[in-house]
């Protein structure tokens, strides 16, 4: 599935952080900017999850924003869901687009750059995340943040690698500068007073460091469709 030719800018959820009904606030970020958002709810069951989800995609209906869940394989295919996110603790990728198909999105959370780069080479999978880059805004730190640097290394994956964890405006920037594909968020976007302005804020610094990037000769980051 294509994600689009520019930085990819994914919203994470957490309806805890958010203030006020979170498919307001996602629609608002979508409107400023996301292009991809993951329901990651984990102390939602199946059924109110499901909800949940459909309620986010009734409230981004027309707008083109993909909308994946986090680990619940199940929720994805009952919702339709563009997609899913996998952690260490969910089925594999090859199992999940078994199931979902050749136009869905899988996604794979990871947490070191040749645990990412394996991943990135897993031809079942269309995108893989790293984190924590940064210390997490948006829970305690679980895992020592791996640095920015860590990026230089991900911008040569055979998929598009996001950067996750810690990241505003100005780290964003920089993650893609690195050599990012995109970042995914939560926090800077949902605790923000206005999610569609922190988005478009976010948007505009990805936008600029990917030109800035291409203006050097840089290599892209790696393909971003299947």
């Amino acid at each position: 599935m294509h994600l689009g030719g520019r930085p990819i800018l994914c919203l994470v959820t957490d309806r805890r952080l958010a203030r006020g009904p979170l498919p307001a606030r996602v629609a608002a970020a979508v409107a400023g900017g996301v292009d991809l958002v993951q329901i990651r709810e984990k102390d939602l069951d199946g059924e109110p999850l499901a909800r949940l989800v459909e309620a986010v995609q009734r409230a981004l209906r027309g707008t083109g924003a993909r909308v994946i869940v986090n680990r619940r394989l199940d929720v994805a295919m009952a919702t339709g869901a563009d997609g899913v996110h996998l952690g260490w603790d969910a089925v594999g990728p090859a199992d999940a687009r078994a199931l979902l198909g050749p136009g869905a999105l899988v996604g794979v959370s990871t947490h070191d750059p040749d645990e990412a780069l394996a991943a990135a080479g897993d031809p079942a999978v269309d995108y893989v995340q790293i984190a924590p880059v940064l210390p997490p805004r948006s829970k305690p730190a679980g895992r020592p943040a791996l640095g920015l640097a860590v990026l230089e290394r991900l911008g040569e994956a055979p998929r598009p690698v996001l950067a996750q964890g810690g990241l505003d405006a100005g780290h964003a920037a920089a993650a893609v500068s690195a050599g990012a594909a995109g970042v995914a968020v939560t926090g800077a976007i949902l605790d923000a007073r206005d999610p569609r302005e922190a988005a478009a804020r976010i948007r505009r610094r990805l936008d600029a460091a990917s030109a800035a990037r291409a203006a050097t000769g840089a290599k892209a980051p790696g393909p971003t469709g299947r």
